[in-house]
């Protein structure tokens, strides 16, 4: 699918419901299922990755009734242990899918094959494979490093484990989220851990479904056992990743963009850290009991920003940067090349595309004051590209192919970008 954006000659004004977190939603939907009891998720995003992973878990036998009208689902818990004892998991493009329910069979008696698109199934799992087999897991084929694979799980064993770190952060949640149901208390230890706030949420969202993670050093992991997860009522976040291009476009118009009310302070989401970047590019941010407004700077300035905790945002950043006064850098982003596109090359190529300089390193990116020309970019299948080019289109006009990536994470993302060209 081909998406034409449209330059604007005004500031926008728009309040906007947000859709909810996948990242947040996910989580939620597997914690829920191995869950005693029943429990109600609300606010729940509805895309690609939401039904993977919604799939996939009805296809081990736990019950979700979702309605769509509503976005909430009711989860049937299934007491930590999966009804279907051999199932075929279709993951998609979601990297959650993939890497927590791994680990979560692992887990389980049973043998679970998982399969998943060309892309993911080129994403590395081979430091998750490694540790899991250490715990007593049985892969086939033996030297399997990549979907697709089969699992043969049983009780994992107890002890210390290491796990890198520098590739993924899903691959700790994934042994976190998985740990309760080991023999004997489970110790993960990692090290130059990208995306910590991920981990943490994971952290947090155990405690809330009733699982215990003592955190003995920043990169080091307690889960004592037995332990187990307990059904309760959940709300989803709205998803701040998929803000950030719409606060984006507030900052490159000038303009003002207020999303549904949001604690910033409480948030569990690590792109909360985007709207400290876009302070000090000069942007106001409000918050309110009517929600959260970014106003946008007809003088932004560029800084140098480490987003190793708030990478997914770096595609946004990166589409305001030529608009700012002085250039942006924004280092710590190595692992992104590893996602649903080489993100950091990616960024760079289809940026040039439109007249705009730009610099690419090993981890890093920048993007100096340019005036950008219209022009047409492929999307390279990664929804987080196709919206951060949305924002430059607003300013200079831009022609996105391979557009319908977006419903992986956010499939009413250009009925909602109407909004401003409207």
């Amino acid at each position: 699918m081909q998406r034409v954006i449209v330059p604007i000659k005004k500031a926008i004004h728009a309040h906007l419901q947000m859709p909810g977190s996948k990242s947040i939603t996910n989580r939620a939907l597997i914690m829920a299922s191995l869950a005693t009891g029943v429990s109600v998720i609300s606010g729940l995003l509805l895309s690609d990755d939401t039904y993977a992973c919604i799939h996939a878990l009805q296809q081990l036998g736990v019950t979700i009734s979702l309605d769509p009208e509503t976005r909430s689902c009711i989860v049937g818990g299934c007491q930590g242990i999966f009804p279907n004892k051999t199932a075929t998991i279709q993951c998609a493009d979601a990297g959650t899918v993939a890497r927590f329910l791994l680990a979560v069979c692992a887990a389980m008696p049973g043998k679970f094959q998982f399969e998943g698109s060309a892309r993911l199934s080129e994403r590395p799992l081979k430091n998750l494979i490694e540790v899991l087999r250490a715990m007593g897991a049985v892969f086939l084929p033996q030297n399997a490093t990549h979907l697709p694979l089969t699992v043969q799980g049983s009780a994992l064993s107890g002890g210390t484990y290491k796990i890198d770190g520098k590739s993924s952060s899903q691959f700790l949640s994934a042994l976190l989220m998985a740990a309760p149901f080991a023999r004997k208390q489970i110790i993960l230890e990692t090290s130059e851990l990208v995306s910590r706030p991920f981990v943490d949420m994971t952290c947090a969202m155990m405690a809330e479904f009733g699982v215990l993670v003592r955190r003995l050093h920043p990169e080091r992991f307690d889960v004592p056992v037995p332990q187990h997860y307990i059904a309760r009522d959940y709300v989803v976040e709205p998803d701040l990743t998929t803000a950030a291009c719409f606060f984006a476009a507030a900052a490159v118009t000038a303009g003002e963009v207020t999303i549904q009310p949001l604690d910033i302070a409480q948030s569990k989401q690590g792109d909360v850290k985007f709207l400290s970047i876009l302070r000090k590019m000069g942007c106001h941010i409000i918050e309110s009991n009517k929600g959260l407004t970014v106003k946008g700077s007809t003088a932004l300035q560029g800084l140098n920003v480490d987003m190793r905790d708030c990478s997914d945002t770096f595609m946004a950043l990166a589409a305001i940067a030529p608009f700012a006064q002085t250039p942006t850098t924004m280092t710590n982003i190595g692992h992104t090349r590893l996602q649903e596109s080489d993100r950091i090359h990616v960024m760079k190529t289809q940026l040039e595309k439109l007249n705009i300089q730009v610099e690419e390193g090993p981890d890093w990116l920048r993007v100096h004051p340019s005036q950008p020309k219209s022009g047409t970019i492929d999307a390279h299948g990664d929804h987080r590209i196709a919206m951060a080019f949305s924002v430059i289109g607003l300013r200079s006009g831009v022609t996105i192919q391979g557009a319908e990536c977006v419903k992986k994470t956010c499939p009413t993302f250009f009925e909602m970008w109407e909004v401003f060209t409207h």
